[in-house]
This record gives structure tokens, C-alpha cells and sequence, in this order.
């Protein structure tokens, strides 16, 4: 998020796309209604009528898949009706830059496109270049290579009509809800998206989601209060894990993984993104800073060039995404995988593939508190345990509230947690586990030798182990929170003050390229300094200022230096006063920045407010994405239609697929004419490893279901309670009808649509009758930017069991 939880409640219009945070984000909903108790206007904007419907003050049906198709129309709305927020717009955003010439757009396609690679060339998708090499722009916004008439061309095509006509959505409810969000481009009002999973996976997800960052930064709503692109992470501490490298493609804090072809550390630094533009902070400059510094805490002892050598390296284009790992295991390339805290053999997309790739493995160790659906896939529907070769080894570990650290929520709050009950029986905690088994194979090189022991032998563990203690009792959170703050290895001077050897860095403007600080990550900075654990704070007290918007700076720490808005210098007009002043994040009294943490305490204009943009601006066109510099709406790569209006080309071009497997999906295929998705429930949670083993839980919401529509229902002679199949060439499932008004059929491409709504939190292992994943229903292909899989839109058929 780049506002926080509370500030929720901050907003004028609250837009519930992609999220049902009534159900799946409870606390979230506590400041929706807020926000509306203050006269804010709710939307919902959703295949299906959810809770989250149920309190909007609008709520507009869609067809799964559609986001972008509907979102570009609110573009063009924007725009034909002179609603964005100009001063903003010229002054925030690259709308005024003048783009290369070459660059073009035609038919679905932009220019660079390579069929063979399916893949884009992206030497056009740049920017012309003045004499000093910083981008050339046109304030007036006329010239017709500037991002902004390029903007404008781009989304010509997306008129109401054929919004309506591709998405099924009632054309007056596009036009009332483009209207009503519209309204918060005015300066002294603000509007927040609320977006989770449903606009995550699918093949155009990143681009939804960038559509929606447009709207934003054309309406003036980044950076303020009440504002901003909040993603509603899925579990507690989701944003943590993603902080620390959860995604192959970064490590820790969001720095890109090194390359194979960035052999030196020299090499790794020359890709730091750099600008000519003097009023550019361009933050990232200071990435050298932060890889050393990281090194530093892994290897202390070793200077940073030296272990650099240590890091894992991807060869360059290689994706070690979820779903390419699982159909390099499939194909018989690797020997081992540890599955800690997860369950791919029910929660991963085609989970058939998936069920079938784990056969091909030598060994598997599971760490979970209960058997599951991977853990036992030897025995699972279909499954004869003496042609299975793969040996599984569980492991117990304790559950979140058996052990201490921090949680870091969406709002990026980094909050520290303490211990409750002690872990029962021979449950260990996940640090110990690890450290234990870093610990047994370092003395398996002490005994034996190996292959490069260097990465092995030379880990720091003095900063993550307690001394004088053994298995399991070495792991210390505390010390690992504190070297991912960070501290300085020598004596060193800054400005006028020298830190002394061993010293807590105070912040991350301190970390050094050097070798002479540590930090495990470097937005964590200043969460444990010599001032003591900053996350367990637990202060409520805030000026008048920060109250009147609820900050509560003193609350817990946020990352990154405990900024609350993130881009909140964009809150302020060019001298610094607040474009909102009813509402101010920020302002400026003269000498100083006063109530949050400003995004850099520069004085008002003297820098771009979007510090972690090599420019300094705002991205309306953004070259660098997989799939284009502008989002495109594609269908999903199962969809009911052979065509749509808006281009030639029906699906992403560029979307993640594996060969082979193009006959597995459907396409206008009379045998699966309904559109599927999936959601979550409140009573369960992921996969319901530990749900669905609850019995007050699993008496609650005891079987997996499928909603339908009733007029579907009279087609297929369904009634509520019925037992029924859903299919498609991937598999199927037994569930429960659910008989309801909450879908209705949608009329999209002149011919009347059904869809089909189901959970995945299900399984073959426990209830015995609760029904399977439908993740057995969903494809195996992917956004080509994040790999994430397309689990929100696919053809299924329903009939009675």
C-alpha cells in the first residue's frame, strides 16, 4: 500500500476492484466504513454481488477478465471530459514528455514486437532527449509525440459503448461509476483502489493494475491522503515475506537478482539507474550503498566484492517463477524441494501438473503444522503409492503465535510480535529448523569438503544464533531484526559525528557502499536502532496535524524511515503548501516540512516528488513492462469469444505459456460456454492447511461450493444443495450448488453470458466429502512480468453429479 489502513477513512471514494475486503481484509472494512460514515461514496466493481457489495454506495457487475476494457474507459472518460487534475498531471507526470517518434501502436501490437521470442524490442519505447540528456517535454501537452496526446490516442478506442459491450457491465453503470470517481480529481478531494488476487492473476494483471495507477496519477491521487494504489496483501505477514525477496526476480528490499552476466560486483553496480536531470533524486542511485550493506550482513568478515561471489545468480532472461519451476520439476529437473508453509498440490494453478510434477522428485520435505494435499500427494485421487518414488520427509513447525518477531502488514507497519504459548511437542520453531540445517551442513563441509564451501563456511551466524545454546533453542529473532536494521562493522565518520564499531545504523541514509555497515534490508532501517525495537512501539500520540488525518507516527515503525504516505511530496503544490489542506500529509512552514516523514527533505520544488523514478515523475507511459508501455486490453487465455473490439489480437502477446499444453486450454469451446472464477471465503484462509482442520471453522463453511446464477440453474435443472460437477480439459470437481441472485447473467458481445464463482480453499485430504481445489480447473499460464498465474478467469462447464 502506499497509504496505510487507517487512512482508509481519509478517502471521498473508495473503488473495491479486484478485493472483496468485507470478507477477505475484515479490518480494512472498519475504515471503509468510516470513510462512508464521513460522507465518502463506496464502489464495487465485481463479477459477483459480495459483502463488500453490500455496504457500496454503487456496485457495477463485470465479466471476469474485463478490468482493463472497463478501467481504460474511465481513461478516456477522464480525458474527454477534462475531469484530470492538470496542475498535477504537468507538473507529477511525464505527460508532458516527448516520446521517440518510432514508437507506434497498431492492431494490438506495439512497435518491437518479435513474433519468434513473442517478446518486445523496447528501443522505440523511449524518450526524446535534450542536449543535456534529460527528457525533452511540452508543458502544453499539444505536441503530438508527448506521452499525454500519445495517452489520449491510445485510449480513443475505449468509449463507453465498447466498455460495456466487452465487459457486460449496464452501460449507465459505467457512466455512473466513471462519474462518481471522476469527482475526486478535484484538488481538495482524494479516492483510494482497493485491489488483492482478483486483479493480480491474471495474464494482463500487471497492466490492470498500472491502468488503475494512471487513473491515479491523472486524478492527483498519489500521494495524499485518503489516496493512493493500496494492494490488500493476502496474509498477515505477506508484505514481509515480499520485502524479503519472496519473488525470484529481486533480493532482499526490492534490489533485482543478480545476473550471471554480471559476474563483479562492479557489474551488478554499473545497471544503478541513473539521470542527468539535477532535480532528480532517482533514490535508487544509492543502490550500491544498500547491496554492499546487505553483503556486509551475510558476510561480515569477507569484503563485499569478494561476496558477491557468493550470491546465487539467474542466467540472463531466465524465470524461476512459480509455475516454471514446477514444469521444470514435471520434466524431471530437479532431485529435491523444500515446501515450507505451502501447498502447491492444492493452491497451485493446474494442480494436476502440479500433484504429477511431485512424483518426479527423489525427496520432498514439508514443514507445515498439518498434512495436506501435498504432503500426502503420493496417496491422492488417482494415485497408486507403489509407483511413487518421491520420499517425503515432514517436518513440525510452530504456528505464528508460538513464536517472536515482527509482522509487516500492507500498510507496510512493522510491528513486533512476542511470544504466546510455547510450541507443543516436537514443534520447532522455522528459524531453528533453518538454522539447524545450515548448521549441519556447514559441519558436512568442515568433515567432508565440497564444492565451493566459501558462501557456506564464511555465513554470518554470529548475528542470528545464541550463544551457548543448541538445537532448538539457537535462533534469535531479536539479533536478526537487528541486523536487518543494520550496524556499522567499523568506526566511521559522517558529517560530523563518528559511529563507533558495532553502533545501530540510525537510518538508511547512513548505510555506506564501503563495506563499514550492515543491513539485512535497508527500508527496515531505523526499525531497531540505538534508540531500541522501533516496531514494538506502541504510542499514540501525534500533533494536531497528523491526528486530523490518523498517522500515529509513533505507532509501530513503517517502512521505509517511517514514512506513512508513500510519494507525499506530491501531496503539495510547487511551493510547498497542501493541494488539500483540510486533509495535509505534508507541508511546508518555511524552513521545514511538518507532519509526515516527506518523501525527501529537500525544500519544496527543488526535487520531482517521485524519488524512485530515475526521472523523478509519475508514469502514465511506462516502458518498462513486458507487455507494453500503455496497458492493452487482451482476453484471458480461456475466454468464450474468438475476437473482440478493441484489436486483432485476442490474447496477451506476450503472456507466459509452456509448450505443449495450448490443447489444454478453451477457447469459444461449446463444451465449457461458462466463464469461471475463484475467490476466498472469510471462514477459510489459502488452502485451508489450518482452516479446514478447525472444527468450529470447517461447521461454518463445511464444503467447498459453486455459485450460479438461477436462470443458469434452470438450464442445467440445478437447485441449491444439489451435488455437481464442474469440469474442463484440465479436470474437475464435485461441490455444493449455491443457487443465487448474488451472480446474474451479464450480456457481453451481443450474446448472454453465465459465469461460475468457486473457492480453492478445498482439498481431497480433509473433509472427507469437502470436495477439491478448483485450482484442478485453472490454467497454467501467467502475467509475462510476474509469472503470477491466471486463476481468476477459465471455461468450465456445471451439471448435476
Amino acid at each position: 500500500m502506499t497509504n496505510h489502513y487507517n487512512d482508509l477513512m481519509n478517502s471521498d471514494c473508495i473503488l473495491m476492484m479486484g478485493a472483496n475486503p468485507a470478507e477477505n481484509h475484515p479490518i480494512s472494512f472498519k475504515w471503509i466504513m468510516k470513510a462512508k460514515e464521513k460522507g465518502g461514496k463506496i464502489l464495487s466493481v465485481d463479477p459477483r454481488y459480495t459483502r463488500s457489495s453490500s455496504k457500496a454506495d454503487l456496485y457495477v457487475p463485470m465479466r471476469s477478465g474485463t478490468d482493463i476494457a472497463i478501467l481504460g474507459g474511465m481513461i478516456k472518460y477522464i480525458l474527454d471530459n477534462d475531469l484530470y487534475f492538470k496542475d498535477y498531471v504537468v507538473n507529477y507526470t511525464n505527460a508532458s514528455f516527448l516520446v521517440n517518434p518510432d514508437f507506434g501502436f497498431k492492431d494490438g501490437l506495439f512497435t518491437g514486437y518479435d513474433p519468434q521470442t513473442e517478446s518486445y524490442k523496447k528501443d522505440t519505447w523511449t524518450f526524446q532527449m535534450d542536449d543535456q540528456g534529460i527528457p525533452k517535454k511540452d508543458p502544453s501537452l499539444q505536441d503530438p509525440n508527448c506521452v499525454y496526446q500519445l495517452l489520449k490516442k491510445h485510449f480513443e478506442r475505449y468509449n463507453l459503448d465498447r466498455a460495456s459491450e466487452t465487459s457486460g457491465s449496464p452501460k449507465d453503470k459505467l457512466e455512473e461509476f466513471y462519474k462518481a470517481y471522476a469527482t475526486t480529481g478535484a484538488p481538495d478531494k482524494s479516492g483510494t483502489i482497493m485491489y488483492a488476487m482478483g486483479w493480480t492473476q491474471h495474464t494482463t494483471g500487471v497492466q490492470i493494475i498500472r491502468t488503475m495507477a494512471m487513473i491515479q496519477l491523472l486524478l492527483g491521487n498519489v500521494g495524499v491522503a485518503g489516496g493512493g494504489v493500496n494492494a490488500l496483501r493476502g496474509t498477515s505477514n505477506v508484505q514481509g515475506s515480499t520485502d524479503q525477496a519472496l519473488l525470484f526476480h529481486i533480493i532482499p528490499a526490492y534490489m533485482p537478482t543478480p545476473r550471471a552476466n554480471l559476474a563483479t560486483l562492479a557489474d551488478y553496480n554499473a545497471t544503478t539507474p541513473k539521470t542527468n536531470d539535477p532535480k532528480s533524486a532517482n533514490w535508487w542511485q544509492n543502490r550500491p550503498k544498500y547491496i554492499a550493506s546487505l553483503l556486509k550482513a551475510m558476510y561480515p568478515n569477507q569484503d563485499p566484492a569478494t561476496s558477491y561471489n557468493y550470491m546465487p545468480k539467474l542466467d540472463p532472461g531466465q524465470n524461476c517463477g512459480w509455475l516454471v519451476l514446477f514444469d521444470h520439476m514435471l520434466q524431471g529437473k530437479f532431485k529435491g524441494y523444500f515446501c515450507w508453509g505451502q501447498n502447491p498440490g492444492g493452491s497451485s494453478a493446474n494442480s494436476n501438473k502440479t500433484r504429477e510434477a511431485l512424483n518426479k522428485l527423489d525427496w520432498m520435505v514439508v514443514v507445515n503444522v498439518f498434512d495436506n494435499e501435498t504432503s500426502s500427494f503420493w496417496k491422492g485421487p488417482n494415485v497408486n503409492p507403489a509407483q511413487v518414488k518421491t520420499e517425503v520427509f515432514v517436518l513440525p513447525p510452530s504456528v505464528f503465535c508460538e513464536k517472536e518477531g515482527s509482522v509487516s502488514n500492507s500498510g507496510r507497519w512493522i510491528q513486533w510480535r512476542y511470544q504466546g504459548p510455547k510450541p507443543p511437542g516436537q514443534c520447532v520453531r522455522d528459524g531453528d529448523i533453518m538454522l539447524e540445517l545450515f548448521t549441519r551442513v556447514r559441519d558436512l563441509y568442515k568433515k567432508d569438503g565440497g564444492a565451493f564451501p566459501d558462501p557456506i563456511m564464511n555465513l554470518n551466524e554470529k548475528d542470528i544464533a545464541k550463544e551457548g545454546k543448541s538445537f532448538p533453542y539457537r535462533f534469535d529473532s531479536q539479533k536478526v531484526a537487528k541486523l536487518m536494521n543494520g550496524y556499522f562493522v567499523t568506526d566511521k565518520k559522517i558529517g560530523d559525528t563518528t559511529y563507533k564499531a558495532g553502533t545501530q545504523v540510525p537510518s538508511f541514509a547512513f548505510l555506506q557502499d564501503d563495506g563499514s555497515t550492515t543491513s539485512g534490508n535497508w527500508l527496515h532501517c531505523g526499525a531497531w536502532t540505538e534508540a531500541g525495537n522501533n516496531m514494538a512501539r506502541r504510542d499514540k500520540t501525534q500533533t494536531d496535524m497528523q491526528a486530523n488525518i490518523g498517522l500515529f507516527p509513533n505507532w509501530s515503525f513503517a517502512w521505509p524511515v517511517n514514512r506513512r504516505v508513500l510519494y507525499n511530496r506530491a501531496s503539495c503544490d510547487p511551493q510547498g503548501q497542501p493541494y488539500a489542506p483540510n486533509k495535509a500529509v505534508i507541508k511546508w512552514d518555511g524552513s521545514k516540512w511538518v507532519g509526515d516523514v516527506p518523501d525527501g527533505g529537500w525544500p519544496p520544488s527543488e526535487r520531482h516528488p517521485f524519488i524512485m523514478r530515475a526521472e523523478g515523475y509519475g508514469q502514465l507511459f511506462g516502458p518498462g513492462l513486458a507487455d507494453g508501455p500503455f496497458p492493452e486490453h487482451y482476453e484471458a487465455m480461456e475466454c468464450p469469444y474468438e475476437e473482440h473490439p478493441f484489436s486483432g489480437q485476442l490474447h496477451n502477446p506476450t503472456a507466459l505459456k509452456f509448450a505443449g499444453e495450448a490443447e489444454m486450454r478453451a477457447v469459444c469451446d461449446p463444451r465449457y460456454p461458462f466463464v469461471g472464477t475463484t475467490y476466498r471465503v472469510c471462514e477459510h484462509w489459502q488452502s485451508g492447511i489450518m482452516t479446514r482442520w478447525l472444527p468450529w471453522l470447517l461447521e461454518t463453511m463445511p464444503q467447498n461450493f459453486a455459485e450460479i446464477d438461477p436462470e443458469l440453474a434452470q438450464l442445467r435443472g440445478i437447485k441449491s444443495g444439489d451435488k455437481v460437477i464442474l469440469e474442463n480439459m484440465r479436470g474437475s470437481i464435485e461441490c455444493v450448488a449455491i443457487v443465487t441472485p448474488r451472480l446474474q447473467p451479464l450480456v457481453s458481445m451481443g450474446q448472454k453470458l453465465h459465469q461460475v464463482g468457486t473457492t480453492w480453499h478445498y482439498g481431497w485430504l480433509h473433509p472427507k466429502d469437502g470436495g477439491d481445489s478448483a485450482n484442478l480447473l485453472t490454467p497454467s499460464v501467467g502475467d509475462p512480468n510476474t509469472g503470477i498465474p491466471e486463476t481468476k478467469t477459465f471455461m468450465v462447464n456445471i451439471r448435476k453429479a
